[in-house]
């Protein structure tokens, strides 16, 4: 994974997981496993097994985790013009097809989130909104090979 940009509050929101991953789930873990280890005959133990599978999900999260924070640069905003729409940046856009407005921040791939509405710069969409300003259509090809044209309503930070 090379250098990844990120947003200081991606960035922060990761390593509180980590913190909390390494801390008090690993506790946790160990308690589980502690627990199931009372139990007797470790071959035949399903409580342990289960523990055991527990743990070994929790370091494949912390390894994951630290990886991405180790290629993780946060972004200064500073450097950044506030009228253009750039990482970091929560940007309205129209559909101009169905009239439908959305607004939404724009993120790197390690934070990307549909639900909470954050877009992946390295997405389409993200990717043909980058550097421009409010006013201006951007357009995309849809999966199924429509063009689909947007329309930049405000962008802030």
């Amino acid at each position: 994974m090379g250098l990844q940009y990120m947003t200081r509050d991606g960035h922060d929101k990761l390593v509180e997981r980590l913190n909390f991953l390494t801390t008090e789930k690993r506790r946790e873990c160990a308690r589980d496993l502690a627990h199931a280890r009372e139990f007797g005959d470790l071959s035949e133990n399903a409580e342990y097994d289960a523990a055991k599978e527990k743990q070994a999900h929790n370091e494949r999260e912390i390894r994951e985790l630290s990886e991405k924070l180790a290629s993780a640069r946060v972004l200064d905003d500073r450097d950044i013009p506030k009228d253009k729409a750039y990482l970091g940046a929560i940007v309205k856009i129209r559909d101009l097809e169905d009239d439908e407005v959305v607004e939404f921040t724009l993120v790197s791939s390690l934070e990307a989130d549909i639900p909470k509405r954050k877009l992946s710069v390295a997405s389409p969409l993200g990717k043909a909104l980058l550097g421009h300003t409010a006013g201006t259509t951007v357009e995309t090809v849809a999966p199924d090979g429509r063009t689909l044209r947007h329309e930049i309503l405000s962008i802030r930070r």
